[in-house]
């Protein structure tokens, strides 16, 4: 019998808690609501002990938040097998097109969207805001907290059909969750970080800690060399619009000072400058600051947020958590007796691609060896950097210049792979809306963008308004395969940590998940069970393929390799 366990905060006035009244409250209920216990009350810190009594029942636990609730429990020492997540599953149902319709629904579906507050096509790492669409009064007593989430929940899990669709979208929804649980599981395990290793490559690269504000010394030398070379003694090179105005004053064409441009001038102050901008990124976004910040008891604990994304990849909070430089990885060093492995999904959008196309010449030219090898190999006369070009220009809507050159020959290789993504394109600038493999939808185009097309009434509204119809399909063209992508990751790490946990219920600590990025995972991991971890890893992956789409001709092969350090990695 499926059990669910909902928490709820106890709401009521502050005072009455200092004379001791219940903190939060327990409600253990079946898959209809049925009450299969009397509300539990939770007194004072006494949470974690409630819920881990209950969870040798194996429930599903019911939190408004994950992100919230679950920190407090593995400070604890209490872990959760199985979660749903509201606010998550929220989220998900806004923009979701298969469902069953219904009063919640439409409810949800009549606030604002959070997707849409910024034009459609953009995909900023936002943070999930809290309590994000609420659709039920605000109780006043610990009772009304309970039902009120009891009775979202069952609306949610309403709204999941149960035909092919509707078990796709209840997959995403239980991999969402449990990627809320991986992800504070992950903050809480911190990424291993030698701080010595970090301290000394600070100081080679930049030189001694200086007070804060203070140019370190060898960024001080050389920013005297550029303004040397460029003969202007007061040039601040953090300026981009003093440096522009100084090199153009020095004879220097160029019309802004990314390095990309820098690298095709020739002049005596590109090699500094270039030098300059190299250590001063590292100064800023993983300096001596950094460290004091975010390294603590030698762990990294960055802040996930799951779905912070449109396309349901994840974002971070604090620390840079998805851009660890290659300058400082040598620094995420294992224990002693433990090591790394670090792991990545070979060319994963691509595959997805010919997952979701069911294309059987772009699945056979990825089979047992380099997908882009293979496409080159099919139609590219071997030539591995075109067939690329060419691929990516398909899902990223690059088809100009040597993409669109090249996209031609791709179509007619790969017709049905090259169709899908047209068709997601045009689907887009039509201000039609898509949905990834297992339901993800895109969000609604925006008012403005609706209003941008219905104003195409001149020459420059209706240029303006083509423009803004091709960058939302862009959007729509890599949505379903990013967010499929996503999709699959989630199931990838879902599947791994399942194996984990069944080891360690067996006595076994195989180590835990400390890092992922996209279609990169880290684990942290004794040396005695390393290559059995690896097994995992690829088992994992395997596992998550068949998941999703159960048995097709697509490999998806992950690299897994066992290091010291995460610089040895790649």
């Amino acid at each position: 019998m499926q059990q669910f366990a909902i928490v709820a905060t106890h709401a009521i006035s502050q005072p009455d808690q200092e004379a001791g009244a219940a903190t939060a409250v327990v409600l253990l209920i079946d898959a209809s609501g049925a009450e299969l216990l009397p509300p539990v009350q939770v007194y004072g810190d006494g949470l974690p002990r409630v819920v881990a009594e209950l969870e040798t029942r194996s429930p599903r636990w019911v939190f408004d938040s994950v992100h919230e609730w679950y920190p407090r429990l593995l400070a604890a020492g209490v872990q959760l097998n199985r979660a749903h997540d509201l606010t998550l599953t929220r989220n998900i149902l806004r923009n979701a097109p298969y469902t069953m319709p219904s009063d919640y629904l439409a409810k949800l579906r009549n606030e604002p969207d959070p997707a849409n507050m910024a034009p459609a096509h953009l995909l900023p790492p936002a943070r999930v805001p809290e309590n994000q669409g609420e659709l039920f009064s605000e109780p006043k007593d610990d009772s009304g907290a309970v039902e009120n989430l009891m009775a979202e929940f069952l609306a949610q899990r309403s709204a999941v059909g149960d035909d092919e669709r509707g078990k796709r979208l209840a997959l995403l929804i239980a991999a969402e969750s449990a990627g809320a649980l991986i992800g504070a599981e992950m903050t809480h395990a911190g990424v291993p970080w030698d701080v010595a290793t970090h301290q000394q490559l600070l100081e080679e690269a930049l030189g001694p800690r200086v007070p804060a504000g203070v140019r370190p010394p060898l960024m001080e030398e050389l920013a005297g060399q550029i303004r040397e070379l460029l003969r202007a003694p007061a040039l601040n090179p953090d300026s981009p619009q003093e440096l522009l105005r100084a090199m153009n004053q020095a004879g220097i064409a160029i019309s802004n000072t990314r390095a990309w441009e820098l690298t095709e001038i020739k002049h005596p102050v590109i090699e500094p400058l270039l030098a300059y901008k190299k250590i001063a990124r590292l100064a800023s976004a993983n300096g001596y600051a950094w460290v004091d910040r975010w390294v603590n008891h030698g762990r990294f604990r960055p802040e996930y947020i799951v779905g912070g994304v449109v396309t349901g990849r994840w974002a971070s909070h604090g620390g840079g958590a998805l851009q660890i430089p290659h300058q400082v990885r040598s620094a995420v060093r294992a224990d002693p007796g433990k090591v790394l492995v670090v792991a990545d999904a070979a060319q994963l959008e691509p595959r997805i691609l010919a997952a979701l196309s069911r294309d059987t010449a772009l699945a056979a030219a990825a089979r047992g060896k380099d997908l882009y090898q293979g496409i080159a190999d099919a139609g590219f006369g071997g030539d591995r950097a075109h067939a690329k070009v060419a691929m990516l220009g398909a899902m990223y809507g690059a088809t100009s210049g040597e993409s669109g050159r090249l996209m031609p020959k791709l179509k007619i290789t790969y017709p049905r792979a090259v169709g899908l993504v047209e068709w997601a394109a045009q689907q887009g600038e039509a201000g039609s809306d898509v949905s990834s493999f297992l339901g993800r939808g895109t969000p609604a185009a925006s008012e403005a963008w609706k209003r941008a097309q219905k104003r195409a009434d001149s020459e420059e509204a209706a240029r303006a308004a083509l423009s803004e119809a091709r960058s939302r399909g862009r959007f729509t063209r890599n949505f379903i395969v990013q967010s499929t992508a996503a999709e699959w990751a989630l199931c990838w790490m879902g599947e791994l940590r399942r194996r984990l946990r069944a080891g360690a219920a067996e006595g076994t600590d195989l180590g835990q998940l400390v890092f992922f990025l996209h279609d990169e995972i880290m684990l942290h991991v004794p040396n005695e069970h390393a290559e059995t971890v690896v097994g995992l890893v690829h088992e994992s992956a395997q596992a998550a393929a068949h998941l999703l789409f159960g048995q097709i001709p697509v490999d998806f092969p992950v690299t897994a390799v066992v290091v010291d350090s995460y610089d040895q990695a790649k």
